[in-house]
């Protein structure tokens, strides 16, 4: 879905699925590694996907950073590990405040290799829309082959190179100085830390920021780390035709009926089910996704592949060729990192996934503001705090309560998701989908708090169906008396 959120760098090529190994094996295809931004040729038919044969091709900005100088010595105000969109995001407004920021990243200059949708109010609400390429007035979820919803919501995607071209400019205006490596250790002393990189340089910080997605390699966790994960293989494609108005994003689609011709796959996808996630730019050249939602353990690549090649084919979609291609592993939930901790963290690696979609772009753009403003009025002040003390306050602003009682209650959605076949989870979006928009809104876009969140769950009980409710209150009443010990506990 929010496919912005999906972080891998590089992705092995997946071996075929058993109905097409013997088939793909004639060609003499091997294990390789390749990453999205490449262009792929294929045969017009579905099953070709099996048998892409990539070009590898990886796009850098053209403009010079300034690099950050070692020998200097110098103590720098804050160091961002990571150049992604959160991350870029509190370099620049940190730095625009006059404070010395250095940003960590193995290639800097490289152009973002995900597909990021957002609505497009969320990006309007941060000035970003000149950062929007396409956009479609609404989108539509088809639930099951007779019921259908329109959404009166735009939707766009993200010009990634626009973004990012944006962003790192305004951090050379501001001064913010580049360092491409990756961040093997931090050593911290009382009011400072020592970062060490793989290519021997040691950079000295008052602040540590971890902003590297979901590796989790700074910030630290101390309880077991049981995620849900959201798994998505999607190829941005030139085909013959398609079936999809090119004016509606296609938001989710739970339609089985490209299955029936193969009962052992319709069987997974019963217990499991996945939807098509669709962005036509023409009537022949489309982004198109295959998505479980969410799943512990998550889906294997190959199941999803298999099954998106029998939806194409049922839709009679011939891919010409395509010029993107991604597979996504998104951990959803699980727990908080420890709060608070010497290193500072945004986005993925400090939890802020949201549990139940697995969205995370326009939250982290809207949680980078706050990291900034916190960061520049504790080190911009008469009275400096250093070290533990210093990071303990801005973890605060990160996850304020309400923050943490939010995501807590996204935790209960997700599982639910968990525990539902694919009659439930259309059952769950029919309901989910009939409420008021501000509350299918807000849900989506975590602008929701508790209070609110208690009675969006009310309404979207009484628009449930009488089997519907019936499912929530039996899948849902351990997780809900979970949800509750928790709250209990979580104090200021």
């Amino acid at each position: 879905m929010d496919t912005l959120l999906r972080t891998h760098n590089s992705f092995e090529f997946l071996h075929p699925v058993n109905r097409f190994a013997g088939h793909v094996s004639t060609l003499g295809h091997k294990k390789s590694q390749f990453k999205l931004g490449q262009k792929v040729c294929v045969k017009a038919s579905s099953s070709a996907l099996l048998e892409l044969v990539p070009e590898i091709k990886k796009e850098n900005l053209d403009f010079e950073l300034p690099m950050f100088d070692p020998s200097r010595g110098i103590v720098v105000d804050l160091v961002v590990v990571g150049g992604g969109p959160s991350g870029l995001a509190v370099a620049q407004q940190v730095s625009e405040a006059g404070l010395t920021v250095c940003s960590i990243d193995p290639s800097p200059k490289l152009i973002w290799p995900n597909n990021y949708g957002v609505w497009v109010d969320e990006f309007e609400a941060m000035d970003l829309l000149d950062c929007l390429d396409t956009t479609w007035s609404s989108a539509v979820v088809y639930i099951d082959e007779k019921s259908t919803k329109n959404l009166n919501r735009p939707y766009a995607r993200v010009n990634r190179k626009q973004l990012k071209t944006k962003m790192l400019q305004k951090c050379i205006q501001n001064g913010v100085e580049f360092h491409q490596a990756k961040v093997i250790k931090v050593i911290h002393e009382e009011s400072k830390s020592f970062l060490i990189c793989n290519d021997g340089v040691t950079i000295q910080a008052t602040l540590v920021l971890d902003a590297t997605g979901f590796s989790r390699s700074l910030v630290q966790y101390d309880k077991p780390y049981n995620p849900g994960y959201q798994v998505a293989y999607g190829i941005l494609a030139e085909v013959e035709e398609h079936p999809f108005d090119v004016d509606k994003m296609l938001f989710m689609d739970w339609r089985d009926s490209h299955l029936e011709k193969n009962l052992e796959i319709k069987e997974r996808n019963s217990k499991i089910p996945t939807f098509l996630y669709a962005m036509p730019f023409s009537s022949t050249r489309i982004f198109l996704e295959e998505t479980s939602l969410v799943a512990r353990p998550g889906l294997k690549m190959e199941d999803i592949q298999e099954r998106m090649v029998c939806r194409l084919k049922h839709l009679g979609i011939k891919v010409k060729s395509i010029e993107e291609d991604e597979r996504c592993v998104i951990p959803m939930g699980g727990p908080l990192p420890v709060l608070p901790q010497r290193v500072l963290g945004i986005g993925g690696t400090a939890g802020m996934v949201h549990p139940s979609t697995g969205y995370m772009v326009a939250r982290t753009l809207a949680a980078a503001p706050i990291v900034a403003k916190s960061i520049i009025r504790y080190l911009d002040n008469e009275k400096r705090v250093f070290g533990d003390d210093l990071s303990a306050g801005i973890w605060r602003e990160l996850w304020p309560i309400e923050r943490r009682r939010q995501r807590e209650f996204f935790c209960f959605g997700m599982d639910i998701l968990l525990k539902l076949d694919l009659e439930g989870t259309r059952r769950f979006f029919d309901a989910f989908f009939d409420l008021e928009p501000r509350y299918w809104h807000g849900f989506l876009s975590s602008r929701l708090f508790l209070p609110e969140l208690l009675t969006f769950g009310l309404s979207l009980f009484a628009h449930a169906s009488n089997t519907c409710r019936v499912e929530i209150m039996a899948k849902g009443t351990l997780p809900l008396g979970r949800m509750i010990g928790n709250l209990v506990q979580d104090r200021e």
